[in-house]
């Protein structure tokens, strides 16, 4: 099998194809989130709400925050109460678990005040090396290996935040990339999460989350659970489809 997968995404690394990330459709939203230069602060906290909910509901939560309290700098966010941000996620419906992720979202701020004196670009500022990055990351309450790795991971390959080099980052395994990995027989049907991260390694070791958002543009797009459209697909002639 070549490695056409890889080959997509070095492609698109190499030449991305807008400066704008898009996060949520909301414009008003989309452009906070990346505004790294005025409100870095925003992608951490929405890269921390990206959890067992749609990613476009989980990234969108900063923004309904910031305009609920018409707080948007940092210094102000951190005038809300815990309390308050509680009542806020409840009433708002913002995420599965309200409590819990009003807590994140409160401790998340608390930290980039404190750790990082208000200015969370700090976390990649400076030429970094990925784990860096990541194991920063892994500080915030309510952040995991998955959600560190994804936010360095697009720091790094759609935000071409420069890293002195990209190895600790790893493919972030959501649905769509287990199902991706899968079906095209990169990893047998039984494959847990660490062994799809390793097979990543394998592939392209240099940047084995490089595949990462490929893999899930896949996914969304034409490797659907039900009725994949493989005579479509960017990868049908390398697929096994495996069914």
């Amino acid at each position: 099998m070549s490695n056409l997968l890889v080959q997509i995404a070095k492609q698109r690394f190499e030449n991305p194809s807008s400066q704008i990330v898009h996060f949520v459709d909301n414009k008003e939203a989309n452009s906070i989130l990346n505004d790294l230069e005025n409100y870095p602060h925003a992608y951490v906290l929405a890269c921390l709400m990206d959890r067992q909910i749609k990613a476009e509901k989980a990234w969108n939560i900063p923004y309904e925050i910031f305009s609920e309290y018409g707080a948007f700098e940092i210094d102000r966010l951190a005038c809300i109460e815990l309390g308050d941000l509680k009542v806020f996620f409840n009433k708002k419906k913002l995420h599965r678990f309200n409590d819990t992720m009003a807590e994140v979202f409160f401790f998340g701020i608390k930290d980039i005040k404190n750790k990082y004196n208000g200015d969370a670009s700090k976390i990649w500022s400076g030429n970094p090396s990925s784990s860096a990055v990541v194991y920063r990351f892994l500080e915030f309450k309510g952040s995991g290996i998955k959600i560190s790795t994804m936010a360095a991971n697009i720091l790094a390959r759609q935000f071409r935040i420069p890293f002195s080099d990209f190895y600790s980052i790893d493919i972030s395994p959501d649905v769509h990339i287990i199902r991706v990995m899968k079906r095209m027989g990169y990893v047998p049907s039984g494959a847990t999460n660490e062994m799809i991260i390793y097979k990543a390694r394998e592939l392209n070791p240099e940047f084995p989350g490089i595949i990462d958002f490929s893999c899930w543009e896949i996914g969304r797009i034409w490797c659907k659970p039900n009725k994949p459209l493989c005579k479509e697909c960017i990868v049908g002639k390398d697929c096994k489809k495996v069914l």
